[in-house]
């Protein structure tokens, strides 16, 4: 089972395994340093908890505002994703999941770990455990300790 997002033109899915909760956006506080698509740090649930725009993670220029944090296990941590839309959750057959094309692999493999088709529309699989680098965990921790 897949929990599906949209974010900005982007149509995704995370693994529902990988899901801890779906939440209303909670404030964001800037951390030095990071990579563009990383908002911030939130503190969710007691803790500091990254946060991830999820379309411009995927390229795409976005302007807009979050309408709903989606936070996600990457191992021992966790990320929040700031998404446009939570469109509910579905069971994506693997008849349906394909490796991603020749020419697409370069373009972000540590994020997309297939494509697929949800309704005739683009379906991009996501890799929970790796959508962000260990420099930007880095930056938590000190953050942390300040």
């Amino acid at each position: 089972m897949k929990l599906i997002i949209r974010a900005g033109s982007h149509i995704c899915a995370v693994n529902l395994a990988d899901v801890v909760e779906t939440m209303r956006p909670v404030p964001v506080e800037y951390l030095a340093g990071a990579p563009e698509g990383v908002l911030g740090i939130s503190v969710i649930r007691g803790a500091s908890v990254p946060v991830v725009n999820l379309a411009s993670l995927l390229g795409e220029r976005d302007e807009s505002v979050a309408i709903r944090f989606v936070t996600i296990r990457t191992g021992e941590r966790q990320v929040a994703l700031s998404v446009d839309e939570v469109l509910g959750i579905r069971d994506i057959p693997p008849t349906l999941q394909k490796e991603m094309p020749p020419l697409l692999r370069e373009a972000r493999p540590d994020i997309v770990e297939a494509v697929g088709t949800l309704d005739a529309e683009l379906l991009l699989i996501l890799k929970a455990g790796s959508l962000l680098r260990e420099e930007v965990w880095n930056l938590v921790r000190i953050a942390q300790e300040h």
